[in-house]
């Protein structure tokens, strides 16, 4: 059984911003106790901090560094950088660890800090444990003369921009194509426009004028009904929807058409399995749509379903020997390519594919019917325990019997807000629609109760 965590979630810390832990005392002694635990053992004394472009990050990026100071690291500042991006640079800098401050696809009250190891993954269970155990300790800081220092690290964006490129065949262009990205006002805005428009393509670009205030607000991955416009207005082949730090991409069609993670997912399967490189499994989550399942299995490629989560994504693939996963949120991992979820890698993948198939994406997803699905989410107050309590678990089992073993079930905490997901997944649109208020209401009943 896992030691239960007392500030990392499935995906670092995070919260609203001044509300503990999100506050600028807890990021300081934060980042001394990452320090002190990174320095046991290791030469290396570098810590890479990359950021998002919420206002608050600024406030975050001079405690971290404050705190790794006062525990003798060195830090290099990348500035606002794709969390992706972080996790390449804190391998290629041969540092201990590399830092990020962003809450991904949550609005700009939020902010988090997640971490990536020295090899470009996400810390190792035992590391998080140990930097909560520190964080106990009182906060002692280095003697002058080894205290660390902080430099800024001015051609992060084109070294990443370059790796990016570098993931598909070189002779690729995309010369011919115009493509919309929108980027959610968020950490890629310098980025990606420029990854695609030196490969060749025609780009147009929105959702790319941060102020620290607007990251993910009617744009990007969670809301792309902005791209779907922009794409049919300009008369474009296709769309780029990222996420606030770029680890999540959705696409929209020339019919303006949105695809998911599954579809996405569904069409790099495919190609690597018909070029003979896609030897283990699939793993999708318990939250990927039945269709996607379904189509694999016709293809003859194996799939499996983790917790969801990038991270447990990413565990199963390395235990099986696996090299592609994701979620329907747009979180696609090709281990072949990179070691953690990109949003621009992998369009970069689908874009491959498209032109190496001659077919155009809304013809790509063809081979996958996803099943109706719905998603509802359930405010609660923070630390109640619902999915235990009787009156859900029989409004569970009732649901499961009305869908009468041609669907799914799923109840589930967020692991990012202070949420209850209830997901019901069957044949019959108006029948999954039903049952999914029915249980939605029951979930928000037992909320207001214990509230």
């Amino acid at each position: 059984m896992k030691q239960k965590r007392k500030y990392f979630g499935t995906d670092g810390i995070r919260g609203t911003v001044g509300i503990p832990p999100i506050t600028p005392d807890f990021v300081l002694k934060l980042g001394w106790a990452v320090g002190q635990v990174l320095k046991n053992g290791s030469n290396k004394n570098k810590v890479l901090i990359g950021k998002d472009t919420r206002i608050s990050g600024y406030m975050f990026e001079s405690a971290l560094q404050a705190g790794l100071s006062a525990a003798g690291m060195d830090i290099g500042l990348l500035g606002p950088m794709p969390t992706p991006a972080i996790a390449y640079l804190t391998r290629t800098f041969h540092a201990v660890a590399g830092i990020v401050i962003s809450a991904s696809h949550n609005p700009f009250q939020d902010n988090g800090i997640k971490f990536f190891s020295s090899q470009g993954t996400k810390l190792p269970d035992e590391v998080e444990l140990a930097i909560e155990a520190k964080m106990e300790e009182a906060m002692q800081t280095v003697a002058p003369e080894k205290l660390g220092k902080a430099v800024r690290i001015e051609d992060a964006a084109g070294r990443y921009i370059e790796f990016c490129k570098r993931t598909i065949p070189f002779d690729q262009s995309f010369k011919g194509l115009k493509i919309v990205v929108d980027c959610a006002h968020g950490a890629t805005y310098h980025i990606a426009p420029s990854v695609f428009e030196e490969l060749g393509a025609s780009v147009e670009t929105i959702g790319a004028q941060p102020n620290g205030l607007n990251i993910n607000a009617g744009y990007g991955a969670t809301q792309p009904q902005a791209l779907q416009t922009a794409v049919l207005y300009q008369n474009a082949d296709l769309g780029i929807a990222l996420d606030g730090d770029g680890d999540r991409v959705l696409m929209v069609d020339a019919k303006g058409e949105i695809l998911d993670g599954d579809e996405l997912l569904f069409i790099l399967a495919q190609a690597r399995h018909k070029a003979g490189n896609l030897q283990e499994a699939v793993v999708g989550t318990v939250m990927s749509n039945l269709g996607l399942e379904q189509a694999l299995e016709k293809k003859g490629i194996s799939f499996s379903r983790a917790k969801v989560g990038d991270r447990y994504v990413l565990e199963m693939l390395q235990e099986n020997g696996g090299i592609l996963g994701g979620e329907s949120s747009g979180h696609i991992i090709c281990l072949d390519r990179t070691t953690t979820g990109d949003g621009i890698i992998t369009a970069l993948q689908v874009l491959t594919t498209s032109l190496e198939t001659g077919l155009p994406l809304h013809v790509l997803k063809t081979g996958m019917q996803k099943c109706p699905q719905r998603m509802i989410n359930v405010q609660i107050t923070p630390g109640l325990d619902i999915l235990s309590q009787t009156s859900v678990q029989n409004a569970v089992r009732e649901a499961e019997q009305q869908l009468n073993s041609q669907g799914r079930v799923l109840l589930r905490p967020s692991g990012t807000e202070p949420l209850i997901r209830v997901m019901v997944e069957g044949v019959d649109l108006q029948q999954v629609e039903t049952v999914a208020h029915q249980l939605a209401e029951v979930v928000k009943a037992e909320a207001n109760a214990q509230a």
